[in-house]
């Protein structure tokens, strides 16, 4: 999921932070039509609040894939699909980053009013049984509904040449 050059890093940084440190981990998706195509921009984030007091540092990755799911309001595929990223994000680092704290961010809502409510167990179950740790949903997880989603909805709207992106072929 992140390159070497992100993990080294995640890494330097953390090698001079406290234990106070927490990591944040989310995955957040906009749905697009291109050609006549459905697709779905995914940004996947690893914030890192630095002593629990000193700011944050945000490393993200992004990609575009189909979307196919066949109602726009029940996105229950592409749920699945951040919940899948965010869990291969944390078995990415966890081995790496063991000794600080690290949250798991869904922006799913479990209000039944809601779309993205049809995935809320399900994807809440796929981490807890990929990575062991219970995931925080909306209105805690906000390194998804707004880490994540900065990047998800700006996707090509920002320029950045230190990380590549992984584009649907």
């Amino acid at each position: 999921m992140f390159t070497e050059k992100q993990i080294e890093e995640i890494i330097d940084l953390l090698l001079d932070l406290d234990e106070n440190t927490k990591i944040y981990l989310g995955c957040d998706s906009v749905r697009f039509k291109k050609n006549g195509k459905r697709y779905a921009k995914f940004a996947t984030v690893a914030v890192v609040h630095m002593n629990g007091k000193n700011g944050c540092r945000v490393f993200r990755h992004r990609s575009v894939e189909p979307d196919y799911d066949l109602k726009s309001n029940r996105p229950t595929m592409r749920l699945m699909n951040e919940a899948q990223k965010v869990s291969e994000l944390y078995v990415q680092l966890a081995p790496l980053v063991d000794q600080f704290d690290i949250e798991i961010h869904l922006d799913i809502n479990t209000d039944p009013i809601h779309g993205s409510n049809c995935a809320a167990s399900q994807a809440a179950g796929f981490v807890l049984g990929v990575t062991g740790v219970e995931p925080k949903l909306k209105p805690e997880s906000f390194a998804a509904s707004f880490g994540a989603d900065h990047y998800a909805n700006r996707f090509g709207n920002i320029t950045d040449s230190m990380y590549e992106d992984k584009k649907a072929s």
